[in-house]
């Protein structure tokens, strides 16, 4: 099979339709003890969340919580009660990673049902600094955000740009850390926890081998490509780690993906592969800016790349995410040996001819 080949099956029919029509998905039963529960992200383009449920002798465990509104806590409750639950029944929540739609419900979840809360302990290390004691973070953004050359006037907007979505998010530690190959104690189900950082430091997935799925979280979604960028609260190189971790669950013996967002689909080592050629895009694009604009910042490197809208109709939270992706693709090229940066205050970029 060659790159232009590669085409994935979508299998979330009823979850596709739904994104085309811009309205919730339905609640589904996927059979084998599985059921896809949308959580409302609002005024969010990704829509929803999705929540998987995983049926219990004794109760129901969830993949992912949603983040913390009462409109996501209404589809969520709403949701176990199609299943045949209530929120008593929850007995786990493994939660694919930090960011507010997966572990903004959470702490609340467990409060009601006493269930446990389970993370990869690279998630759960970068959480207190994250959601908790927060000003150390704000000035290592400042500092972040100043080695790339952002100019003063949106620096101090950008810096707290992520604050607004702080209350989407009930701050709690986990119960569980799940480290790369857990087998987390969920009877009947053969469940195992693949570290895949990249999008965060402690992405999970998890793959059921007796029913052929992986719960992707964000790391493999059908249509978007996953943020993946570089700042404070990150491995020193995040996209050398996704590219790693694609290649790790490429391997697996899959028959259908369950993502977090958008619809179920089949074809993962196809998707894998749109994934690598999107990232070789961007570091060629890259190379091509470098090579006109040499000595360029991260920040002036940001501006020239190809975004999906005009740069000044991008909000500030997400110009910080896209600096943070130009930023990801640099390193990358620099572990290479194909680039080299200089300047202590700001960093400035370079190809190194190689």
């Amino acid at each position: 099979m060659t790159r232009a080949d590669a085409t994935i099956e979508i299998s979330g029919t009823l979850q596709k339709q739904a994104w085309v029509d811009d309205v919730l998905p339905p609640v589904e039963n996927l059979g084998a003890g599985l059921w896809s529960v949308p959580v409302p992200m609002p005024q969010s383009s990704l829509r929803y969340v999705l929540v998987y449920l995983l049926e219990l002798d004794d109760g129901v465990a969830m993949i992912d919580a949603g983040w913390n509104t009462d409109e996501a806590w209404e589809a969520l409750t709403g949701g176990l009660g199609k299943a045949g639950f209530s929120i008593g029944d929850v007995q786990a929540c493994l939660v694919t990673h930090i960011h507010p739609d997966h572990y903004g419900l959470a702490g609340r979840v467990r409060e009601e049902s006493g269930a446990w809360i389970a993370l990869h302990p690279a998630d759960a290390a970068i959480l207190p600094q994250r959601y908790m004691e927060m000003d150390g973070l704000m000035e290592l953004m400042r500092a972040h955000l100043m080695r790339s050359g952002v100019p003063p006037e949106p620096l101090e907007t950008m810096r707290g740009a992520s604050m607004p979505i702080r209350g989407l998010v009930e701050a709690v530690l986990p119960d569980v850390l799940l480290e790369d190959g857990a087998r987390p104690d969920l009877p009947g189900w053969d469940l195992t926890s693949i570290w895949t950082p990249g999008h965060s430091p402690g992405h999970l997935c998890f793959f059921d081998a007796s029913r052929r799925i992986l719960l992707s979280g964000d790391h493999v979604l059908p249509r978007i490509t996953p943020n993946i960028s570089f700042h404070p609260q990150q491995t020193v190189n995040p996209l050398a780690d996704f590219l790693e971790s694609l290649e790790r669950v490429a391997l697996l013996d899959v028959d259908e993906v369950l993502p977090a967002h958008e619809y179920r689909f089949r074809g993962l080592a196809e998707r894998v592969t749109q994934l690598r050629d999107h990232h070789d895009e961007r570091l060629a694009e890259l190379r091509t800016i470098l090579r006109r604009s040499p000595g360029a910042t991260a920040w002036e490197c940001t501006l020239e790349l190809t975004w999906s809208r005009p740069w000044e109709e991008i909000a500030f939270w997400t110009q910080r995410a896209a600096l943070g992706e130009a930023l990801a693709h640099l390193i990358v090229l620099e572990s290479r040996g194909e680039v080299r940066r200089s300047g202590d205050e700001v960093e400035h970029w370079e190809l190194t001819g190689r």
